[in-house]
């Protein structure tokens, strides 16, 4: 049974978890699942086939969580067991981090446990004003550790105490607040929301966003800051003289759309 759906369409991805009857909790299949279609989107996007993905799920929650059945086969797991189960969750959430191309969360409802950290991996989060976050590891003697680099990354490392020692649930203004989430809106305008942000997004170079996303990964965690501003300096000269980049000046100067800008009905 597949618990999770891939759809494209006009060069947007949408993956979606599909097990609204456990509240799209996650276990070792959908995470396979998940870095199987996050293997063809990062092929896709370099190719140019894929613009954006959203991610999102069914039902009334975002996810729950790790499955209730999975963590019970946990209990009987060694330790190289559990550190492989890790390591495929760990890849899930690196390489939806790295997608070469905008990632776009839709939060309908309740995000707990490591949906966090598929939040916190995207790019943008638009989040239905009903939509809660939890990092709740540490309420049944767990910790947010595969996640953690990257939750730690939106919320900063003062909030992240706080909300991984506590377990507190933070509702949508509250990740808002944090940076979380980047904009919060009525449940009934949440998908009109996604899609005007796709559009703003598809407005976009392709290229240049791909060189962006890559950049601004290495200057977060860089250290040094001489390489920091060479690389920085490299990157926009490099697209300054690309196709993509003189079509890009050649269309401001010259009052027109850029050619990576379709037309309603046309194909990407």
């Amino acid at each position: 049974m597949a618990y999770s759906t891939l759809t494209i369409q006009d060069g947007v991805a949408r993956l979606s978890l599909d097990r609204p009857e456990v509240h799209n909790a996650f276990d070792d299949s959908l995470i396979a699942e998940l870095n199987a279609h996050l293997v063809e989107l990062e092929t896709r996007a370099e190719a140019g086939d894929v613009r954006a993905v959203v991610l999102g799920s069914q039902g009334k929650s975002f996810s729950a969580g790790a499955d209730l059945h999975w963590m019970k086969r946990m209990v009987d797991y060694d330790l190289d067991d559990n550190l492989a189960d890790s390591r495929k969750l760990s890849e899930l959430m690196h390489r939806l981090d790295t997608l070469p191309c905008p990632t776009l969360c839709r939060v309908q409802g309740a995000a707990f446990g490591g949906a966090v950290g598929l939040a916190a991996c995207c790019d943008i989060v638009i989040a239905a004003r009903e939509a809660k976050f939890c990092l709740s590891e540490v309420k049944i003697g767990l910790s947010p550790a595969v996640i953690s680099p990257y939750v730690q990354r939106a919320l900063g490392s003062r909030q992240m105490r706080r909300y991984a020692l506590t377990g507190e649930v933070m509702d949508a203004d509250t990740a808002l607040s944090l940076g979380l989430a980047h904009l919060v809106v009525e449940r009934d305008a949440l998908d009109s929301s996604v899609d005007a942000m796709l559009a703003t997004l598809l407005a976009g170079s392709p290229q240049a966003q791909r060189a962006t996303k890559a950049l601004l990964a290495t200057v977060s965690e860089s250290t040094e800051a001489a390489a920091t501003r060479e690389q920085t300096c490299q990157v926009i000269a490099r697209l300054r003289v690309s196709p993509e980049g003189q079509e890009g000046l050649g269309s401001f100067f010259e009052k027109r759309r850029p050619a990576w800008v379709q037309t309603p009905g046309s194909q990407p």
